[in-house]
Parts: C-alpha cells; structure tokens; sequence
C-alpha cells in the first residue's frame, strides 16, 4: 500500500458511543500513511478515557485537548497540530467508506492544480432511535453530492489560505469555509466518490442548534457582502 500522507482531524465531545466507529473507519481505509488527529474537547462521559485507550493501540492516533470551545475550535486545534500535507476531516459519530482516501487522491493525482477535493455523502438513521425518535428526522441522503469540510481532502497550504473555521458561528460553519474558498479561488471538484457516511440522530449538531438557524442568513449576507465589497475595489482602479 502507498502512503497517504493525510492528517485526519476528529472532533470529539461526548461521543464515546460512537467514537470507536469512526476509528475503526479510519483504520479500515485501503491506503495506510494517515494519522488521526482526535481533539477531545471538554466531554462529560467517558470519550476522554475511549480516546486515550485508541491512542495508546494505534501510534497514528494523538490526542488533543480541546477544553470544551466547541466543534470549530477542536478542528482548528487539530490543524495546528496536524503533521500532513494534506487534511480531511471526520466527526465523530461519522464514518468514512474504506475507499474514501484512495480515491480522493487519485482526483488529486489527475488534477494536480486541484487544491480541494469534495464528494458524496450517504446518511443512516442512528440504529439506536426508537421508531418516535425516527419519525422526528428527515429522510436520509443517498449518494448526494456535498462540498462540506467533512466530505473534503484539501491541501493544508490552500486550507490556510483560506483561513481556520469561524468559532463566532454555531451553524453553517462549513458554507462559511466554502464561500471564503471560492471567494479566494480555490479550485475543487466534487466527483462521484462515496467520501462520507454520515449518522442521523438527535443530536446532530444542524438538530441540536435549530435556534441558530438564522446565523445561515448571516453566513450568506457576509459573502455577498464581500463579493460587493471587492467588486467595487476592482471598479475603483
């Protein structure tokens, strides 16, 4: 096998139902030269001592400490942390198709101007919801095209260009990074590559944060008015 060379970022908050899943997602990709960068930011159950257990039986995984500032803080703590060239990103109640990596690099590999490659995302109803608790969510996604950081493998010098995730928002976090990213010109494809399995449950952080919804409509109106803002510097000169 070919070394991939990909620093893996996994946010981690109470998630020691889940987290060893998304592990053995990891370890189960067909290209090895990975590491798991696994921030474990301030949980109450026991995802601390879980993540410290993984670490110590996979010398590709480090622990960081995330002191409980949320999702975006722990993935920018991992960044920074990160020794790889290249970056991918997996929540922890998330799971990545064994193929995902390999994949990804060879679009890379094709298209080596690409600075960005996204993909599809499956989704599944978490299996311990009871019939009630189903009912409550969406239909699942099937084999959807999503330019979302979880789906991505970018080159950490074109992510740094761009700048880390916004920690002043709790929702669209990741529209956000990809507006900031075509505003700059990053060039990405979103080919048909399963790169995601994503978990649908009760506490998916776009559920769990329904009163900040209208932050989506900030996240727009803050794009657009940098487009405007840089198209009037430009009829300026």
């Amino acid at each position: 096998m070919a070394a991939a060379n990909v620093s893996v970022v996994i946010p981690a908050r109470n998630a020691a139902e889940t987290l060893a899943e998304a592990i053995e997602s990891l370890q189960a990709q067909s290209l090895t030269g990975w590491e798991a960068v696994l921030v474990e930011d301030g949980s109450t159950d026991e995802t601390a001592e879980l993540a410290r257990a993984l670490a110590s039986s996979d010398s590709r995984i480090v622990v960081v400490d995330g002191a409980g500032r949320g999702v975006s803080a722990a993935r920018n703590a991992g960044i920074e942390r990160a020794r790889y060239p290249l970056l991918a990103f997996l929540d922890a109640d998330d799971r990545f198709p064994p193929d995902k990596i390999r994949q990804q690099l060879a679009v890379f590999a094709e298209r080596p101007e690409l600075d960005v490659v996204y993909g599809h995302v499956t989704e599944f109803l978490s299996p311990e919801l009871s019939e009630e608790e189903r009912s409550l969510l969406r239909e699942p996604l099937h084999d959807a095209p999503w330019p979302t950081p979880n789906l991505m493998l970018v080159r950490r010098a074109s992510f740094l260009r761009v700048g880390l995730f916004s920690t002043e928002l709790k929702v669209g976090i990741g529209v956000d990074w990809h507006a900031r990213s075509a505003e700059l010109g990053l060039r990405s494809e979103v080919p048909q590559i399963m790169a995601l399995e994503r978990r649908l449950h009760a506490d998916n952080n776009g559920i769990r944060q329904r009163a900040s919804k209208p932050q989506y409509l900030h996240v727009l109106k803050a794009a657009l008015d940098r487009r405007r803002s840089a198209a009037l510097e430009g009829d300026a000169e």
